[in-house]
């Protein structure tokens, strides 16, 4: 317990002075001479903060209310001495001319002008019961107009320049086939051997069918059953190809 409290002594009750740690000496490069002359060199006025010297505003100048809203300029007096327009309603302080009196006999007009004028034509009407409601004519659709007008009957424009653009894809159509087909090399069948290709499926189809024909009635086997099916489907398909062929008047086929 001695050994760890401090011995007691009355030179610890003396104040002592502190020593403060001396700092080594700063560093300072060789080149620094160099480098601040070369910074001063390449250094502009303007360069990074503006002018050196600006102008103070005025504390006089400061901005003041409305001041940037836009101003209409000012009236000038040509404008003021300008006439209004005329008013179609009279104005208050304007009389009516009076004492103004025609010589002219309305009632003898009036007579001379329906007796010399033109009597109207009635509308065309038409009666529908026997009650007698009245229709007007015109409207109905009774009255043949449509049918006599000049360009009755006369093909469209649009239609016709219809057609032309689509017989025009129809010819593009066929050259861009024919075209394709030329570079797929691919034959087409003449006349002859279309009719003889026709007439071959035509004598197999005859050949199937005879051979159907002479089946036995009852097929209670499984093999005439089989032969029979296969009959029916060589028939089917040889009827699709003889019609496929009658309806097509040109066909390609390709070379091997």
């Amino acid at each position: 317990m001695a050994a760890q409290c401090a011995q007691e002594s009355i030179y610890n009750l003396l104040p002592r002075l502190e020593e403060k740690p001396v700092k080594p000496p700063r560093y300072i490069s060789t080149f620094r001479p160099s480098v601040k002359s070369e910074v001063a060199k390449n250094k502009a006025q303007w360069k990074t903060m503006g002018p050196a010297k600006a102008a103070v505003p005025s504390p006089k100048n400061f901005l003041q209310k409305h001041s940037k809203e836009p101003k209409l300029p000012a009236r000038k007096k040509e404008q003021d001495s300008k006439k209004l327009p005329a008013l179609s309603v009279p104005r208050r302080t304007d009389h009516p001319v009076m004492g103004i009196q025609s010589k002219k006999n309305f009632i003898n007009t009036n007579a001379v002008a329906a007796i010399t004028g033109l009597p109207k034509k009635p509308q065309p009407i038409y009666v529908d019961r026997r009650q007698g409601d009245k229709y007007l004519l015109e409207t109905s659709g009774l009255v043949p107009k449509y049918i006599k007008k000049k360009d009755y009957g006369v093909t469209p424009k649009y239609v016709t320049r219809r057609n032309e653009e689509m017989k025009k894809a129809q010819k593009e159509y066929e050259a861009g086939i024919l075209e394709h087909l030329k570079k797929r090399a691919m034959k087409q069948l003449s006349d002859e051997e279309r009719r003889s290709l026709l007439q071959g499926l035509k004598k197999n189809w005859e050949e199937a069918y005879r051979e159907f024909q002479g089946l036995s009635v009852e097929i209670d086997t499984i093999p005439k059953k089989i032969y029979k099916e296969k009959l029916e489907s060589q028939m089917k398909q040889l009827e699709h190809d003889i019609e496929v062929i009658e309806k097509h008047k040109v066909i390609y086929i390709a070379n091997e």
